[in-house]
């Protein structure tokens, strides 16, 4: 039998509670930590369960990352609260020696979602790397009877509110893409939220949904066997490995912006000394330059950065700016 559905307030409360408990008065980095760092083990947290696509992209980076540094980095998974958990970690982290991976959600929309999330990014924690990008892909049903881009997005606004979309739940990025889209398109569709991409890919080939932004590793293999049909990335430029798939942005004319894409990246607690950031973002960027580990990532659907702190700090800034806005015109709120 499912389980009973706990009351939101009564969810609210619980992860209210829990972010709590993971997040205590940060001690800071000793002032000798830049010098001979590391000098144990680096833990490497990651707020997503093993087999997750930011858990993937950890472990691609940590056994080059433990052999540039002479130390090992430890995969360790803290799950919940959509990522926060971890990244919650990470900013109470005092022992010189944890950093974490996470995707975008944590670091841009998880306050704005949630105003009890008990860790502020600007003050909290230390920027080091952007990691991977990916767009989302808008994907729909076989049912559909619009075959390109620019013929769903006319049929969508013509159908008003009677059809419905799929996300990986209320506030996520598959959520808040489309949300974007209709408005700066007009359509209405419904959202019908679901525990992961797989149960969305399934529910899209069943015909009980008719739309969502879906991550390519899902999307990809689904529409190579003829069940499901890509209509367009979500970022501005097209995306090699779907070379065929326009971006949305074409569709939309020079007056509509529309440059989403989901990405993970590589962070510290805010007591971290810049040396060390540095240094971590610079064996970062050699690690995913190799062409080996480009492939890998490639072939995932990703495409591989490696970036300096200050870029990763201004995609913080872009991205908070533009989904704080799409949340307070939307009034979407999160689990």
């Amino acid at each position: 039998m499912p389980s009973p559905m706990i009351p939101f307030p009564r969810r609210r409360r619980l992860l209210q509670g829990a972010l709590a408990a993971a997040v205590a008065p940060a001690l800071m980095f000793p002032a000798s930590a830049a010098t001979g760092w590391p000098q144990k083990a680096v833990r490497l947290i990651v707020g997503f369960p093993p087999g997750s696509s930011p858990d993937a992209l950890a472990r691609t980076v940590a056994d080059p990352l433990s052999q540039a540094l002479g130390q090992p980095v430890i995969v360790e998974n803290k799950v919940g609260a959509a990522g926060a958990i971890g990244v919650s970690v990470v900013a109470k982290a005092g022992d010189g020696h944890t950093i974490g991976l996470t995707g975008n959600g944590p670091l841009t929309t998880a306050r704005l979602l949630n105003p009890a999330t008990p860790y502020d990014v600007a003050r909290d924690l230390r920027p080091i790397s952007l990691v991977a990008s990916s767009p989302f892909v808008l994907t729909g049903s076989m049912d559909m009877p619009a075959t390109d881009l620019r013929g769903l997005l006319a049929f969508a606004k013509a159908q008003g509110d009677r059809l419905s979309y799929g996300s990986v739940g209320p506030g996520a990025g598959s959520h808040l893409a489309m949300e974007l889209l209709k408005t700066l398109t007009g359509i209405q569709a419904v959202h019908v939220p679901f525990p992961g991409f797989p149960q969305v890919a399934t529910a899209l080939m069943g015909k009980q949904i008719d739309l969502s932004f879906m991550i390519p590793s899902v999307a990809a293999p689904q529409a190579k066997s003829g069940r499901l049909r890509l209509y367009g990335v979500s970022t501005a430029a097209p995306f090699a490995a779907f070379a065929e798939v326009p971006p949305i942005q074409s569709a939309l004319g020079s007056k509509q912006a529309f440059d989403v894409a989901s990405w993970n990246a590589i962070v510290g607690p805010a007591g971290m000394p810049a040396p060390v950031a540095e240094r971590l973002s610079e064996e970062i960027a050699r690690i995913l330059k190799a062409p080996d580990v480009r492939q890998r990532l490639f072939d995932q659907g990703w495409q591989a950065l490696g970036t300096a702190p200050e870029a990763l700090s201004r995609q913080i800034a872009q991205d908070t700016a533009m989904w704080g806005d799409v949340i307070k015109r939307t009034g979407v709120r999160g689990e």
